[in-house]
C-alpha cells in the first residue's frame, strides 16, 4: 500500500490535496468548477471542493462500469478481505480523518468526530467479513435436474451521502456494494466532503481503479446526471424526504432497485416505572444533542409520563446544562456547531412558530460561546418546547436541530396512538421495567427500529430502516446486502 499522506500529514495539508477534483480510476481528477466549503464554526473558507459537471458525473460512472467486470470475477471472500483491510487502514488514519470531519461539519471531535470514524471502520469490516455469506440455495425441484439460486451483483451503484453523518452512512452504502461485486460512485455531501474524500482515498489504495470513485457537485448538476445516468443499476441515498421521492420517481422510470433512508420524526416514551438515570441519559443520547440534533433518528418527540415529568424536566434540564457549546476541536467541547447559515434559518423558523402559539413554554439550556475567534451565528442551546399541540409544526414535522418537544401523558393506548401518528417511521424507543408493557409496545409502535430502555445509534449487524416516508429498505445488516445489492438468478440443469 502506498501512504496517500505523509504521518506529519495536517487536516488543512488533505483539504488542499482535494483542491476542486474528484477521485476518478484513483486518480484525482481535475473539475472544471468548484463548490466553497466553510467551517462552521468560524465561517472561514476551508477549500473548493469538485462542482462536478453532467460530464464529469459521466466520466466516474464509465470508470465505474468499466471496472465492475472484473471486479465481479474476484472471489467474494477475496472481495471481502481487501474491504476489511481498507477499514484498518481507516482506523491508522482515524486522528485525521477525524479532524477534518470536525472542520467540515462542525461536529465536536472528541462526542462525534472519532466515535463517527469508529464506527465507519467497523462497519466496512462488518461487511468485509460477510464475503462467504453471498450463497444461494439449492433447490428440490425434480429429483434428475440440479436446481438452485445465485446472488449476482447489480452492477454499478450510485451513493448519495447527506451532510451529517457522512462516513457512517458511505460505509453503510459503499461496504455491501463492493463485497457483492458491485462498483461504486460515491456522491460526497456538497456541504461536508473532505472526510468522504480522504476515506475514500484511502481504501481506494486496496481496491482496483475503477471499483470505488467519489465526485462532489450539487443536486441539479451532478446529482441530476448520476441518477439518470444509463449506467446506473442501483441507487442508494440517504437524505430529505423531499430529494428522496424525486430520485425514488427517477428510479420508477428507469425501472431499477432503490434504497432511501429519509427523515424521521421519532419518539420516546418514558412510563411512570422508568429509570430516571437511564432514561435522562437516553432522551440526551437519543436526542443527539452532541450532534446539534442533526440526526434523523433524534428522538425529538419525548412522551412523558405525569407521574415523572416534573422530575424528569428538572433533572434533563441539570444535565443540559452541564454541556460545553463551543470549538469543536476543543477537548473539552460536547456540542459543536449547526452544519450552515441555511441550516440555522430553517430550525429559527420552527422555533419562531412555536413562540408565537399560545401557551408553549421554550426552555434553553447551556452558555453560548463568546469567544471571538468563533463565529457566533451557527452555535445553538438545546432547547425543549413544552404545551405545543399535537398538530402544530414543531410536532409533526422534522426540525433537524437541538429542538425537542416535550409532552405529558397519562393514557398508555392515547400515548401509543400519538407516537404513531405521523407518517414518518423510522425509529421509537420505550422505557419501562415492565416486560408486559415493553412487548406490548414494541409490537404497536409503528418503527423499524424500536428500541428499550435505549437510544442506541446505527450498530454493525443490526437492521436498520423505516417505514412510511422513512424510507424503503434495511441498513447495517446481512440482510441489507443480500437483499439490496445483489440480484437472484434460479438456474435449472437438466442431463436427463
Amino acid at each position: 500500500m502506498t501512504e496517500i499522506f505523509p504521518q506529519t500529514a495536517t487536516a488543512a495539508d488533505v483539504i488542499a490535496a482535494y483542491e476542486q477534483v474528484n477521485l476518478i480510476n484513483n486518480i484525482r481528477t481535475p473539475a472544471a468548477s468548484g463548490i466553497e466549503i466553510l467551517n462552521p464554526a468560524t465561517g472561514e473558507l476551508l477549500g473548493t471542493a469538485a462542482g462536478s459537471s453532467a460530464d464529469e458525473t459521466d466520466a466516474a460512472v464509465a470508470a465505474a462500469y468499466a471496472a465492475q467486470v472484473e471486479w465481479a470475477k474476484v472471489p467474494a471472500r477475496q472481495r471481502g478481505k481487501l474491504v476489511s483491510a481498507a477499514a484498518r487502514a481507516v482506523v491508522e488514519h482515524g486522528e485525521l480523518v477525524a479532524q477534518v470531519l470536525a472542520r467540515e461539519t462542525g461536529k465536536a471531535i472528541r462526542t462525534e468526530c472519532r466515535g463517527e470514524v469508529s464506527v465507519a471502520a467497523d462497519i466496512l469490516d462488518f461487511y468485509g467479513n460477510l464475503g462467504s455469506e453471498l450463497k444461494g440455495q439449492t433447490v428440490p425441484f425434480h429429483p434428475r435436474s440440479l436446481t438452485m439460486t445465485t446472488c449476482e451483483p447489480l452492477g454499478v451503484v450510485a451513493a448519495i451521502l447527506p451532510w451529517n453523518v457522512p462516513l457512517v452512512l458511505g460505509a453503510l452504502k459503499v461496504g455491501p456494494a463492493l463485497v457483492a461485486g458491485n462498483s461504486v460512485v460515491l456522491k460526497a455531501s456538497e456541504e461536508a466532503p473532505y472526510a468522504t474524500f480522504l476515506v475514500a482515498e484511502i481504501m481506494m489504495q486496496f481496491l482496483p481503479a475503477g471499483v470505488l470513485n467519489v465526485i462532489n457537485g450539487d443536486g441539479a448538476n451532478c446529482g441530476h446526471a448520476l441518477t439518470h445516468h444509463k449506467d446506473i443499476a442501483k441507487i442508494t441515498f440517504t437524505g430529505s424526504e423531499a430529494v428522496g421521492q424525486k430520485i425514488y420517481e427517477v428510479a420508477a422510470r428507469k425501472i431499477i432497485p432503490t434504497s432511501l433512508e429519509l427523515g424521521g420524526k421519532s419518539p420516546m416514551i418514558i412510563c411512570a416505572d422508568a429509570d430516571l438515570d437511564k432514561t435522562v441519559s437516553g432522551a440526551i443520547s437519543g436526542m443527539r444533542f452532541t450532534r446539534q440534533g442533526q440526526s434523523c433518528t433524534a428522538a425529538s418527540r419525548i412522551y412523558v409520563h405525569q407521574d415523572v415529568f416534573d422530575t424528569f424536566m428538572e433533572r434533563i434540564g441539570e444535565e443540559l446544562d452541564k454541556l460545553t457549546i463551543g470549538d469543536p476541536l476543543d477537548e473539552g467541547t460536547d456540542v459543536g456547531t449547526i452544519i450552515s447559515a441555511k441550516q440555522r434559518a430553517v430550525i429559527d423558523g420552527f422555533i419562531a412558530q412555536a413562540e408565537n402559539t399560545k401557551g408553549v413554554e421554550i426552555k434553553r439550556f447551556g452558555t453560548l460561546p463568546t469567544s471571538e475567534a468563533l463565529s457566533a451565528d451557527l452555535f445553538m442551546q438545546p432547547t425543549l418546547l413544552l404545551g405545543l399541540p399535537d398538530d402544530h409544526s414543531c410536532v409533526t414535522q422534522e426540525i433537524f436541530g437541538p429542538v425537542a418537544v416535550i409532552q405529558v401523558w397519562t393514557d398508555y393506548d392515547d400515548v401509543i396512538a400519538k407516537a404513531n401518528s405521523t407518517h414518518y417511521g423510522l425509529a421509537a424507543s420505550i422505557w419501562t421495567k415492565d416486560l408486559s408493557t415493553a412487548l406490548d409496545s414494541t409490537a404497536r409502535l409503528n418503527a423499524g427500529y424500536v428500541q428499550v430502555n435505549q437510544n442506541l445509534t446505527i450498530q454493525p449487524n443490526v437492521s436498520y430502516g423505516g417505514f412510511g416516508r422513512s424510507g424503503l429498505g434495511k441498513e447495517a445488516s446481512l440482510e441489507a446486502m443480500l437483499a439490496h445489492f445483489t440480484r437472484s438468478k434460479t438456474i435449472v440443469m437438466n442431463f436427463d
